[in-house]
């Protein structure tokens, strides 16, 4: 027998409002894949729908998508039309999420001069099975007994209920399926139409889905370089629709991880996020910074990886158990080593943005348990860097954001041994401690002399033994092992030091010039581990891939250090694979190079649309405009790189107030508004 196979996504389609979400094929039909179904909270509540319209299906020939929340499927129905060449009848199927329902609509178009009499039928098989069962390719559907209630059905086990609802309509239920049928006058030059609704609810639901308007601006981009604004305008649509809270915590927003597998709240994943929106507004990462800051952790729970003050990795309606892998995470699990530092880091930097002392001051005591929990906790053996294990044997192996089992290896293929200490968290580590100073120091809290202190003996630890040699030039390991060996191979996570002031100005150049040189940058982004290194393959989840928000963090690094050249090397290759992907960029894709292939190669069960990944193209747009807040000294600064041409850019938002900045071909500010701004 074969092993389970997790599902493919990169062919399918999805409408979207978390938590709900619809997988279908090209036509709207759901069946014929593996991941199709409409899910709610982690739930597929239906595996199979179908809709005829006169006994017979359509032909499809175009599908419009109206947002990440709605698409409408365009067929032709020739076996109800004459025998003119013209296509007189055809069909436009719709369906639109929000975030505890899908409405479906039929609706039939005629050009003929008599009127068409016929019906619309709909077929659709109930479910109950559960995302992670789908996720690992085990199971059967469940077939849920289905009550019928004159034009409505309804399905449940202990904790969802889902209910169809079908106005007009003759409801029947056989073993196998729910048929919905309703019978259909089409008027001469005429449409009618028919609709139904799947809404479901969930008691032991953790995260709920937010209907409200996004509070971050909606910037109006122009440029003579289109790919910028048109991913631009997907990514913030995705991330509308990707928006939560917390059932504790309703009023505070945080993006979810990524559809199909990820509508939850993430630590890391959701910080990042939220950091790379901030030239927007302050308001998501306030909300952000509270929702994680009241689930910080206060005790030492080794079941869950929790300690005092360190910030969680995920949040889920009960144990997460991945089959094959002897994994089991609890419903609230810590197994995270970055995200605690990466919580202060976006504390500073919403700051910098304008974020109100007030808001500030509210968090101090969880800033103040975030920096303990590095010095306490995340360096366990107390020689001055921050490492991961997992005691449980059922945790996650790898605790950094390259979590999967064999991201950490040496260049021969070898699996590196924990402790691992990754070189990225020692950057997180001695950002968050030297901007957690400037913070205490502004509000006037003891501390900030010890955390500089503890920050530059990091620095000089970090130095001391993360450097390799090479011929091609010295740079620094991916980690230390259990024996505090470097490890040798070359990967992505350098671009995540740049701009954290680890490194000095010769130390950046040395990373800059690797990370665009053939063996990292793909020409479609960056690569997550270097082609010369023995585990690399292009399809490796982090171990040759490509993922997007990785690219976008080493492009503001190198903004930051000023390496404007690499930064818009690794741009351009972002902005080529955003047009392959019709600008919903993939959790990750394939590292294939770009000058053997015109379009880049789907990782295929990734996310997409997944918020790192779409909240890049907002840091992206940062980094050319090369913006560095102030809100402190109430000034942004302006220091563009002209690589994408004429650029007008209106709604960024510094300190509350929006502005707005034209840019010359040449890089030249041209015009700004809205603020003080310091052009470099």
């Amino acid at each position: 027998m074969s092993a389970p196979l997790q599902p493919l996504l990169h062919n399918e389609l999805v409408v979207l409002r978390a938590p709900t979400q619809a997988w279908s094929s090209r036509d709207g039909s759901l069946g014929t894949a593996p991941i199709h179904g409409l899910y709610f909270s982690d739930v597929r509540v239906i595996s199979r729908l179908a809709a005829q319209v006169g006994g017979a299906d359509g032909e499809h020939i175009a599908t419009e998508i109206l947002g990440a929340d709605s698409m409408t499927f365009v067929t032709l129905l020739r076996h109800l039309d004459d025998r003119a060449a013209d296509p007189k009848v055809r069909l436009n199927h719709t369906r639109t999420a929000t975030a505890t329902t899908i409405r479906e609509t039929l609706t039939v178009s005629s050009h003929l001069d008599t009127p068409i009499t016929t019906d619309a039928v709909v077929t659709l098989a109930a479910d109950l099975s559960e995302m992670d069962g789908v996720k690992a390719g085990i199971g059967e559907p469940a077939r849920p007994s289905v009550d019928v209630l004159g034009t409505s059905a309804t399905w449940s086990n202990s904790s969802v209920h889902a209910r169809l609802d079908a106005p007009g309509s003759l409801v029947q239920v056989s073993e196998e399926r729910i048929e919905l049928s309703w019978p259909l006058e089409v008027p001469p030059h005429g449409e009618a139409s028919v609709t139904w609704t799947i809404t479901a609810s969930d008691e032991q639901a953790v995260v709920i889905g937010v209907e409200s308007p996004p509070r971050w601006s909606m910037p109006d981009v122009d440029a003579d370089d289109d790919r910028l604004p048109r991913w631009l305008d997907t990514a913030l649509g995705d991330l509308d629709a990707l928006r939560m809270a917390t059932v504790a915590e309703p009023d505070l927003v945080f993006l979810a991880a990524g559809a199909p597998w990820f509508f939850t709240l993430f630590g890391r994943d959701s910080l990042w996020a939220a950091r790379f929106m901030l030239p927007l507004g302050t308001e998501l990462a306030h909300d952000t910074l509270r929702v994680l800051g009241g689930l910080q952790g206060t005790d030492d729970v080794a079941a869950s990886a929790e300690q005092p003050g360190k910030i969680m990795h995920e949040l889920r309606r009960e144990t997460l158990h991945i089959p094959d892998e002897a994994i089991a995470l609890p419903p609230l699990y810590y197994g995270t080593v970055d995200a605690t530092a990466l919580w202060v880091c976006l504390l500073h930097d919403a700051w910098r943005w304008g974020l109100a002392d007030e808001h500030v001051r509210e968090l101090l005591p969880n800033l103040v348990a975030a920096l303990g929990w590095m010095r306490d906790y995340g360096d366990a053996d107390g020689d001055g860097l921050l490492e991961y294990i997992d005691h449980t044997g059922h945790g996650l192996a790898n605790q950094g954001w390259k979590d999967s089992g064999d991201s950490v290896q040496w260049r021969s293929g070898a699996l590196a041994e924990g402790p691992i200490a990754l070189c990225e968290v020692q950057a997180y580590a001695y950002e968050a401690a030297t901007h957690g100073a400037d913070l205490l120091e502004h509000f006037g809290l003891d501390g900030a002399a010890q955390w500089r202190a503890w920050a530059s003996a990091l620095k000089a630890k970090f130095h001391e033994t993360f450097w390799i040699a090479s011929p091609d030039g010295d740079y620094p390991a991916i980690a230390l092992d259990a024996a505090k060996r470097p490890v040798d191979t070359v990967t992505s996570n350098l671009g995540h030091l740049l701009g954290t002031g680890l490194l000095d100005e010769r130390q950046a150049g040395l990373v800059a010039r690797r990370l665009v040189s053939p063996e990292l940058n793909s020409g479609f982004g960056l690569r997550t581990m270097s082609t010369d290194s023995t585990g690399y393959w292009p399809l490796s989840y982090h171990g040759g891939s490509v993922w997007t928000h990785d690219t976008a963090i080493a492009i503001a690094g190198l903004v930051r250090e000023g390496h404007a050249a690499q930064a818009s090397s690794l741009i351009s290759g972002l902005l080529s694979a955003a047009n392959g992907f019709d600008f919903r960029m993939p959790e990750l894709h394939s590292g294939d190079t770009a000058t053997r292939l015109a379009v880049p190669v789907p990782y295929p069960a990734a996310c997409r649309p997944q918020a790192w990944s779409a909240a890049a193209a907002v840091s992206v747009l940062s980094s050319i405009l090369g913006l560095e807040a102030n809100a402190q000294e109430e000034v942004l600064r302006v220091s563009p790189s002209g690589m994408v041409g004429l650029l007008n850019v209106s709604g960024i938002r510094f300190r509350g107030s929006p502005v707005s900045i034209r840019v010359t071909p040449d890089g030249e500010v041209a015009a700004a508004s809205g603020a003080t701004i310091d052009v470099r």
